[in-house]
C-alpha cells in the first residue's frame, strides 16, 4: 500500500473544503465551497438510488463522490467561464488518480460520468443539478430576483424524470418549511 500517496489524495480532496464554486458571484448572492456543493450532490445522489432501484447504488455514490474531485486542479468553471476557458479534465484526471490501487476504476467512472450515458451518470448529472436548485431555491426565498431565472435555465438541464419530478418539488417547497412547518403545528396544536 502506498500510504502518502493515500495522504496526497485526502489533502487534495481537502482542498475543495477552500474552493469556493464561482457561479455565485453572478448570482449576487450565496456563497459556498466544491467540497459542501459534492456533500449535496452525494446526498441528493442517495436519494435517487433509492428512488431509482435498477441503478447501481455503489456506483452511483462513487461517481457523486467524484463528480468534482477534478476542480481541486482545474478549479471551478462556472458558465460565463466555459465561454472562454478550457481545461483538460482528461489529463487533471489521470494526474488525480495516478498511483492509486483503483486508479483504472476511478478514471472508468470519470470517463462515463463525462459521457453521460449511462442511467448511473445521467442521475449522478441530475444530483448536481439538483442541488444547485436546493441552492437557487434558497436564494430565491431569501428575495434574489435573479434565483428564480437560474431555476428556470437549471430545470432544462434535467436528464430524468425523477430528477425533473423532484426539482418541481423543490422549485415548490419553501425552504425554511423542513423546520419551520414544526413550530407552526405546534402553535396550532397549543
Amino acid at each position: 500500500m502506498k500510504w502518502h500517496r493515500l495522504a496526497k489524495l485526502l489533502f487534495e480532496g481537502a482542498m475543495l473544503k477552500r474552493l469556493e464554486r464561482t457561479g455565485y458571484a453572478y448570482l449576487g448572492t450565496g456563497k459556498e465551497n466544491i467540497a459542501a456543493h459534492s456533500f449535496g450532490v452525494v446526498l441528493v445522489a442517495a436519494i435517487l438510488a433509492k428512488l431509482v432501484p435498477q441503478a447501481d447504488e455503489a456506483k452511483l455514490l462513487k461517481m457523486a463522490l467524484l463528480h468534482d474531485l477534478l476542480e481541486a486542479r482545474t478549479g471551478d468553471l462556472n458558465s460565463v467561464n466555459k465561454l472562454y476557458d478550457k481545461v483538460d479534465e482528461e489529463a487533471a484526471a489521470k494526474d488525480a488518480f495516478s498511483g492509486l490501487p483503483w486508479e483504472e476504476e476511478w478514471f472508468e467512472l470519470y470517463q462515463e460520468y463525462r459521457e453521460g450515458k449511462t442511467l448511473e451518470a445521467q442521475l449522478v448529472h441530475d444530483a448536481d443539478q439538483l442541488d444547485l436548485m436546493v441552492m437557487l431555491k434558497e436564494q430565491h426565498d431569501l428575495g434574489n430576483p435573479y434565483a428564480r431565472r437560474w431555476m428556470v435555465y437549471a430545470r432544462r438541464r434535467f436528464k430524468t424524470e425523477v430528477g425533473k419530478n423532484l426539482a418541481e418539488a423543490i422549485a415548490e417547497t419553501d425552504w425554511a418549511s423542513w423546520w419551520l412547518d414544526q413550530f407552526v403545528a405546534r402553535d396550532e396544536d397549543s
